[in-house]
Formats: C-alpha cells, sequence, structure tokens
C-alpha cells in the first residue's frame, strides 16, 4: 500500500467519522451530552479568543515537557544500567516489576499531599507514568543485541564503550523510540488524571470545570486537542523511528 493512498484512506475516515458524528449529535443523541462537532469548533475558537485554552494548554504542556525529561534520563540509565549488570538487574527486577504493575495514577492524591498543589506533583505523577516503558524497552533493547556482532567487534579489540556505542546502540534504538511512543501516549493521561485530583491551571482543570459546568463543547475541545496532540506526537515519534531503525523497515518489507 502507497503512502498516498494510506494517506487517502485515514483522511477519508477522519473525515467520515466527523461527518457522522455531526448527523448522530443532531438527529439521536441529545446535543447537551454529545455536541455536533461544528458546535466544538465554534466553542474552540471562543476558548482560544479568551485566552483560557492556549494558557491551560501551556501550563500542561511544561508539566509534561518536565515529566518526559526526568523519564527518559531515568528509564534510558536504570535501563542500561540493568541489561549490562546481571547485579542490578536482579537486585531492581522486582522493584520496577511491581511499580510498573502499581496504579500511579490511583497515588496521584498522595503524591499532591506530599508536594503540594504546584507543577511538582504533576511533574512527579507525569515522569512515574512515562519511566517504565521507556526503562523496560531499553532493557530489552540493550539485552537482545545479536552476540555475534558484540563477539565480532571483540575479535576486532573494541572496547566495551564502543561495543555500547557502535553495536549496541543502534541495534536497541528502534526499541528506545517504541518505548518513547508508549511513554508519550501515557504522559497525556497522566498529566490529565494529575491536574483532576488538584491543579490551578492546565488542560485537566479546564475539562473538570467544563463537566462541572455541563459546557461539554469545552469539554469535548479539551479532548479533542489532548487527542490531536497525542496523535501529533506519536507519528513524529514513528518518523523518528523510521529513520534511526531503517534496517527494522527493510525487514518488514522483506
Amino acid at each position: 500500500m502507497t503512502k498516498a493512498r494510506t494517506r487517502t484512506l485515514g483522511a477519508v475516515s477522519v473525515f467520515g467519522g466527523i461527518a457522522l458524528w455531526e448527523l448522530l449529535s443532531r438527529t439521536v443523541f441529545d446535543p447537551l451530552f454529545l455536541p455536533p462537532p461544528s458546535a466544538i469548533w465554534t466553542r474552540f475558537l471562543e476558548l482560544v479568543t479568551d485566552g483560557s485554552l492556549p494558557r491551560n494548554l501551556g501550563v500542561s504542556a511544561q508539566t509534561y515537557l518536565l515529566g518526559l525529561a526526568f523519564a527518559i534520563v531515568g528509564g534510558v540509565v536504570l535501563g542500561v544500567v540493568m541489561a549490562a549488570s546481571p547485579l542490578i538487574r536482579d537486585l531492581l527486577d522486582p522493584w520496577v516489576s511491581a511499580l510498573n504493575a502499581t496504579p500511579v495514577i490511583a497515588l496521584a492524591p498522595l503524591f499532591i499531599l506530599m508536594l503540594g498543589l504546584g507543577i511538582a506533583s504533576k511533574v512527579v505523577i507525569c515522569a512515574l507514568v512515562m519511566v517504565f516503558p521507556i526503562l523496560i524497552n531499553t532493557f530489552y533493547g540493550f539485552s537482545t543485541t545479536d552476540p555475534q556482532l558484540v563477539e565480532v567487534a571483540r575479535a576486532y579489540a573494541a572496547t566495551r564503550w564502543q561495543n555500547y556505542v557502535k553495536i549496541k546502540l543502534p541495534m536497541a534504538l528502534p526499541m528506545v523510540i517504541a518505548g518513547l511512543r508508549l511513554a508519550a501516549a501515557h504522559g497525556l493521561v497522566g498529566v490529565v488524571v494529575s491536574e483532576l485530583f488538584g491543579a490551578k491551571a492546565g488542560i485537566g482543570l479546564l475539562i473538570q470545570s467544563s463537566a462541572e459546568t455541563f459546557d461539554t463543547r469545552a469539554l469535548f475541545a479539551g479532548v479533542v486537542v489532548l487527542g490531536v496532540v497525542g496523535v501529533a506526537i506519536t507519528y513524529a515519534l514513528a518518523a523518528v523511528e523510521r529513520r534511526v531503525g531503517r534496517w527494522r523497515v527493510i525487514q518488514q518489507q522483506e
């Protein structure tokens, strides 16, 4: 399937879904609970004009980017260390498994009580939500490097550092990027949920306040904005993954 056909089918699917949504909201469902896309667009423009949407989006973006930065640093470092040292892997594996299975969102009120309603608690929640996909994918990416390639590099007197930089890192990079894609989607959920439990500004607060006042048009506007941002981040990371892991794409085509 060519890229042009893929994009055409994607566009048809999106616009067809919007048209069906518009029709159903005007003929079947109560517009109070399922407003039509045209009404959501009008409310979106109002929120942009009065500055409430850009202001809240800016606060959420700051929280998201800081959480992602901490998650990338922590996840990549821990993943590489666990892959390099069996001792550290055995020591940390029970904690990683337990914390990964723990619903971090349920602990959000605790972090807010400990760190307050400011940005610190939100960043911690987002970082914890995002760090485990990055950590686990990094660990498996560095652990599953073809041992024959490592042995060949050693035969040519490559140092351990050169093995990691020249062999393991390029082979593991697609897995790391895949972990980033998962983390990016989880992070948006983490931002919104952390703001639902207590925040002075943010998209989550906008969604919550809109629901409390039955302003479903503003609620859907916030949700759609998050969806668009999530899709944009996913496509951007997918493009990066294709660029750094062309061998994987060639293998799939074969």
